[in-house]
């Protein structure tokens, strides 16, 4: 069940709820971590904008929908999402567990960009 602790902008899930959310569509994946890390496998359809990029990047976060931020276990995740919520954005949610626990529920993951 999604929380939302005291001072964070965002809504922590677990990967069963994230999962639920993107078969249902109408979210945005973004994954926090480093170019090799994404390619050696990722949350299928994920965008990769490494937590430090997410400033510079925010004309890439999607504006119309829910963001869920993704790394290997939740750390970088929750600061891109703290950024974000910086820029004014506030359906944001950070995947605890990360992709290890994404990988070790059996979910689905693409390799390569």
């Amino acid at each position: 069940m999604a929380e939302q602790r005291p001072g964070e902008p965002f809504k922590r899930i677990d990967v069963h709820e994230a999962k639920t959310m993107i078969d249902a569509g109408g979210v945005q994946v973004i994954d926090t971590r480093e170019p090799h890390e994404h390619a050696e496998g990722h949350v299928p359809g994920s965008l990769r904008i490494q937590h430090m990029a997410v400033l510079a990047q925010a004309d890439k976060l999607a504006k119309d929908r829910p963001i869920l931020f993704i790394c290997k276990s939740g750390g970088r995740s929750a600061v891109a999402a703290e950024f974000a919520a910086a820029l004014g954005m506030t359906d944001l949610y950070n995947v605890d567990g990360g992709h290890d626990a994404w990988a070790a529920a059996g979910y689905p993951m693409d390799t390569g960009d």
